[in-house]
């Protein structure tokens, strides 16, 4: 089992930059792929980026393909999220999840723990 804990989050401005952490306990983070979610009010919980368990591979939402990279530091137990030209859509609360098995996930329900999450406003 993982417990997963954001920070990061805040105020910003359009076209400002801000950096997520998730900070995960336990010994086996490594073994974990993790992934970045967002909601915001009113909307389903969203996909944004997710890392393999070495780092060597990632996968993001179109959306913010090209503005966010998503990071991890096994020896920190932590994954980070790198939010670049943020836009006033970019506003949500942000997840940090850790799936058990093998292979990226985009979905949801293909993540077994999850953080309490983190908020992103994006003022224009």
């Amino acid at each position: 089992q993982v417990q997963l804990v954001e920070s990061g989050g805040g105020l910003v401005q359009a076209g400002d930059s801000l950096r997520l952490s998730c900070a995960a306990s336990g010994r086996t983070f490594s073994s974990y792929v993790m992934g970045w979610f967002r909601q915001a009010p009113g909307k389903e919980r969203e996909f944004v980026a997710t890392i393999g368990r070495s780092a060597s591979i990632t996968y993001y939402a179109d959306s913010v393909k090209g503005r966010f990279t998503i990071s991890r530091d096994n020896a920190k137990n932590t994954v980070y999220l790198q939010m670049r030209t943020l836009e006033p859509e970019d506003t949500a609360v942000y997840y940090c999840a850790a799936r058990g098995r093998t292979g990226l996930g985009s979905s949801r329900t293909e993540y077994d723990y999850w953080g309490q999450g983190t908020q992103v406003t994006v003022s224009s």
